[in-house]
């Protein structure tokens, strides 16, 4: 038998694992301001850098990609190596990987409070930083495939199964959101409008949380979790099951982010069809998971690392228990648009990831640095402090969410909204609020604790930049114990990985295709309205104004068949009002009112001074001052790119109207003005305040509907 020796490279692991704590910490500060900002609107300091809808896209953005992402990174290359035996294939390219995703997270941090946003979730950044993803992510890809493929073991461990789904769609997903037409340097619109946006946002988005924040850490589990306890994986079998169901199911789910919308009920069926069979696959996991530990609780006890784990693990269970219950559509006609679905995607988020990605750093930090954990005490007072601030933070939002959907439905003696004015139950938030800051400081505590933990780990070690291996030739790989005859087939798979790709991107592309193509394809699915036309110039520039202060962070514009928001907002949202709409705004959170029919309802002078100051308008409101509108001057030079731009997605703007686009704006600017006058404001034309007042006033307007009875000044 002839042995080979090789090199793991633990650089570029510890590399990712510094950068995975202090962007940690950064998105967790980044978080509990702008949570404090909800009940304490002076810390969006009257500064149009750092409001809370510039600021909510940066703390998803580094909490998901930054702190997640390179938590993904980090866990793979050091597993991968370990699983394949073998180098990684590149040098290179990890170090492009490296380099390449700090940039584009720097770039995230500088252009979102900027104002720069395609105003998508979990995808806000614009085109240029677009098209880097998409090329540090393919060298990532190709690093990880090219390693399996030198790999020296035969057959390949279900980490890696996770880690090769991962790989294939997340690009699938992001390149297929995130086509647009540019209209500048930073400034884009998508090539979907409306119900068709959506549906592919939110195929994205959700698909988003199933391939970055779900699936990679499923194969971290299955690989740090074992280890850790120094047991194999309790069902092999139980594995195939739950990859294999996991991603052909999870691809479906998306519509249940829409039910109730204007998407048609076809669409929204399947979502909540296949977000219930999520559960099998999703329980299947999180049971192998658990089960592997049986006869090991002892050193549970003992190992911090393993106490986090645990936490995670049984997080994740909770999150794929409660999110098919919420994509019922009974529940989710009082969950959705409320606090409650912030509470179950930080169930997630705090526990699955956070916990697990701690439980990794504490796993990898005395092995590359060949040193004890510094302080088993201090890991496990950060274990009890996070869990405490997890609570505190899910526990009010829950209460939260539940009051908000409550009061929104609620109805008197006498058939009338019990609660008309939008800003009664906002009032009631504010404690819940209050405790859900204590909870964010408590976690962030907690990972401080951790980074110092770390810090004085690798301060009394010395860093093992590269471990040096001995490999026979013909070495089996470690596998789960005796697979049986259900799972040989499966370890014929294993040995054929580039099989294995293909097999998994068509798993995942079938959901996708069978959902999108009908929307594409078949006009009844977006019936179209004669009076509806597409925005004036003025308009154009008001509604790109309303995505880049974020504005749809706390308004939706979809306005669900409900008697409660009819009666509140006016008649029910139409597919077919939102066929010019590049990006959509329908939003997934109302901190403040629907939008969608606030055109006519109050004139150009309450807008003026809601904007200005919104306790003027509407007392105790949450909502910051947007007082820089009323200075600054409107950008009328990119006019005509972004009218020419909207025409290539669709837009049915006339040939040559570039050339008249400004004239256009001006006279409609010159009317806004005029408006403000009979309210005693004056203002100048060319201020952006009034090309967002154009936008708000044409809201909902292009069909005919009667104002709600009991509607109300709202904040």
């Amino acid at each position: 038998m002839t042995t080979e020796t090789f090199k793991y490279d633990n650089r570029i692991v510890r590399a990712f694992a510094i950068a995975t704590v202090i962007w940690g910490l950064v998105g967790f500060a980044a978080g509990l301001l702008i949570a404090c900002q909800l009940f304490f609107p002076e810390l969006n300091l009257n500064l149009q850098y750092t409001t809370f809808g510039r600021l909510r896209p940066l703390h998803t953005n580094a909490v998901i990609f930054a702190f997640v992402g390179n938590g993904v990174f980090m866990g793979i290359y050091y597993s991968l190596q370990r699983l394949c035996k073998a180098r990684m294939f590149s040098d290179a390219l990890s170090w492009i990987n490296f380099w390449g995703w700090q940039a584009i997270i720097v770039s995230a941090a500088i252009t979102l409070p900027l104002g720069l946003t395609s105003s998508k979730e979990y995808a806000e950044l614009e085109w240029p930083i677009d098209i880097a993803i998409a090329v540090v992510w393919v060298c990532f890809t190709v690093n990880l495939l090219g390693t399996i493929v030198k790999r020296r073991e035969k057959h390949i461990y279900v980490a890696i199964w996770f880690y090769i789904a991962t790989a294939v769609t997340v690009a699938l997903l992001h390149i297929v959101n995130s086509l647009a037409v540019p209209a500048g340097a930073f400034k884009s619109y998508s090539i979907y409008a409306g119900v068709q946006d959506a549906l592919v946002q939110w195929w994205y988005g959700h698909n988003a949380v199933a391939f970055f924040l779900t699936t990679p850490y499923l194969g971290l589990m299955y690989y740090f979790l074992p280890k850790a306890a120094n047991r194999p994986v309790f069902s092999y079998r139980l594995s195939i099951i739950h990859f294999w169901g996991l991603i052909f199911i999870y691809i479906w789910a998306g519509p249940h982010h829409l039910l109730y919308s204007s998407l048609p009920d076809w669409a929204q069926s399947l979502g909540m069809v296949f977000s219930i069979m999520l559960i099998a696959p999703s329980w299947g996991g999180m049971l192998n998971g658990l089960l592997t530990l049986r006869g090991a609780w002892d050193k549970v006890r003992q190992d911090p690392m393993l106490k986090f784990m645990v936490v995670a693990v049984t997080a994740y269970g909770m999150a794929t228990l409660e999110g098919p219950m919420l994509s019922i559509k009974s529940v989710n006609s009082l969950s959705h648009f409320t606090d409650w679905t912030i509470a179950h995607v930080h169930t997630g988020a705090l526990g699955w990831n956070g916990f697990l990605t701690f439980s990794v750093l504490y796993y990898l930090f005395p092995r590359l640095y060949r040193t004890p954990l510094y302080s088993v005490k201090l890991a496990n007072w950060h274990f009890w402090v996070s869990l405490l601030g997890m609570m505190f933070y899910v526990v009010p939002m829950y209460w939260s969410g539940i009051t908000q959907g409550l009061m929104w439905k609620q109805f008197n003696a006498d058939g009338f909204l019990q609660y008309p004015n939008f800003l009664e139950t906002v009032l009631q938030l504010f404690p819940m609020y209050r405790l859900r800051a204590i909870g964010g400081t408590l976690y962030i505590v907690g990972a401080i604790l951790m980074a110092y933990n770390l810090w004085k780990t690798a301060k009394s070690g010395s860093f093992e930049a590269e471990t040096e291996v001995q490999v026979a030739v013909d070495a089996k790989e470690e596998h789960h114990g005796n697979p049986g005859r259900f799972a040989w087939g499966h370890r014929w798979l294993e040995a054929r990985p580039l099989t294995m790709t293909v097999l998994a991107l068509v798993a995942v592309a079938i959901g996708g295709l069978v959902e999108l193509i009908p929307m594409f394809l078949i006009k009844e699915n977006v019936p179209t309205i004669s009076s509806v036309k597409p925005y004036t110039p003025l308009e154009v520039l008001g509604r790109d104004i309303y995505i880049r202060e974020g504005c749809v962070g706390c308004h939706s514009q979809m306005v669900r068949p409900f008697r409660s928001e009819t009666e509140r907002y006016g008649e029910y949202s139409k597919a077919g009002e939102f066929v010019n709409d590049h990006p959509f705004l329908w939003g997934s959170k109302r901190t403040g009112p629907d939008l969608h029919r606030i055109g006519g309802k109050y004139p150009d002078a309450w807008h003026y001074n809601h904007m200005d100051q919104p306790t003027t308008t509407s007392p105790g409101s949450m909502m910051p001052r947007y007082s820089w509108l009323l200075t600054q001057t409107l950008d009328t030079n990119s006019v005509a790119p972004r009218i020419s731009a909207l025409r290539k997605v669709g837009v049915p703007y006339p040939q040559g109207f570039e050339s008249t686009a400004v004239a256009d704006l001006q006279a409609q600017a010159a009317r806004v003005v005029a408006n403000l006058g009979v309210g005693g404001v004056k203002a100048k034309p060319d201020r952006e305040i009034i090309a967002l007042i154009a936008y708000l006033q044409r809201l909902g307007t292009d069909i005919k509907s009667a104002a709600p009875a009991t509607a109300t000044a709202s904040n």
